[in-house]
């Protein structure tokens, strides 16, 4: 586990917030795209902020990439929030892609009725797919995608000529990751760039994760015929069988840990979920503790300063 949170906020995505804060008003019904590997850590928190009581389609893409039967646990939990309905889809099935649509309208019938254009707009973080929904909503190649994150840099507004207008938004991060996991998760899966934390230490926790919840999906890939005991042997192992050797046979961890991110994101391990909602449960508490200690530290030193300072003025 890292100390350090992930911290970013670009001048291009404080824009995006404040045009977005500007809009959201004007809105009928937010979609925010999530990536069905890690639902809650692609989830923006400043989505929640901004929406008010606005309906929310919660979009879980990439299904294909993910557990399913852990993806139908995601849709459930999200449904339990005021004004969300969640569904899982794959941007492969354009008849799924075109459902997301008809929720929207279940969520505003009101604008139907009068005749209105049902106004929505699609948010998510960088790499979840938005792009891509767009394109295939349009019907025609409006957002341009990418594999890298912060593809989208401005906001467009799009008549889908079906009663329908879809304003698009940039891919919006938040300022800080609070929670560790997430920001290891969001790596994992690509969206963040690589730069942002060490690929090793990536590669570190998800084999751990995946050694916990699906190790015969790295027994078969890797042509195991024991499981590893640590995350360190695992890695040493996958590198071993896939030649990622340094002078001496020593294991070049941190090929061994570009060969098992990279996989896990193209799907060649399998259909796999990093995330459960009983976890986020349980770190959500771990990250209110530590900043509860954070502040009582901040307070004693303070407090030592000002003692400090006073006895100086004697």
């Amino acid at each position: 586990m890292i100390s350090n949170k992930i911290q970013w906020f670009p001048g291009h995505m404080h824009k995006a917030r404040k045009e977005i804060e500007e809009v959201i008003p004007q809105i009928d019904v937010i979609i925010e795209v999530l990536d069905a590997r890690i639902p809650f850590s692609s989830e923006n928190p400043l989505i929640s902020s901004l929406r008010g009581d606005k309906p929310v389609v919660k979009v879980l893409n990439k299904r294909d990439l993910a557990d399913h039967k852990t993806t139908e646990l995601w849709i459930e939990h999200l449904e339990q929030e005021q004004g969300v309905k969640a569904m899982a889809i794959t941007t492969s099935q354009a008849s799924e892609v075109t459902k997301i649509m008809e929720l929207c309208r279940k969520l505003a019938p009101h604008r139907e009725e009068i005749g209105k254009n049902i106004r929505t707009m699609i948010m998510g973080i960088p790499n979840v797919g938005k792009s891509t929904i767009i394109n295939s909503l349009a019907g025609r190649t409006i957002a341009q995608t990418g594999n890298q994150p912060a593809v989208t840099r401005r906001q467009q507004r799009i008549n889908l000529q079906n009663g329908m207008v879809l304003s698009d938004t940039p891919g919006i991060l938040w300022p800080k990751v609070e929670n560790p996991h997430s920001g290891f998760r969001l790596a994992a899966t690509g969206a963040i760039k690589d730069t942002a934390m060490e690929y090793d230490e990536v590669a570190f926790y998800t084999v751990e994760y995946l050694a916990e919840y699906y190790p015969e999906r790295l027994m078969e890939r890797y042509q195991l015929e024991e499981a590893p005991q640590s995350d360190i042997e695992w890695m040493e192992a996958i590198g071993r069988k896939r030649g990622a050797l340094r002078a001496g046979g020593r294991v070049d961890l941190h090929k061994a840990s570009e060969i098992l991110l990279h996989e896990l994101r193209q799907g060649i391990l399998g259909q796999i979920t990093l995330e459960r909602p009983e976890m986020i449960t349980d770190e959500l508490v771990q990250v209110e503790i530590e900043a509860a200690q954070k502040a009582e530290d901040k307070a004693r030193i303070k407090e030592e300063r000002r003692k400090r300072y006073l006895r100086n003025k004697r």
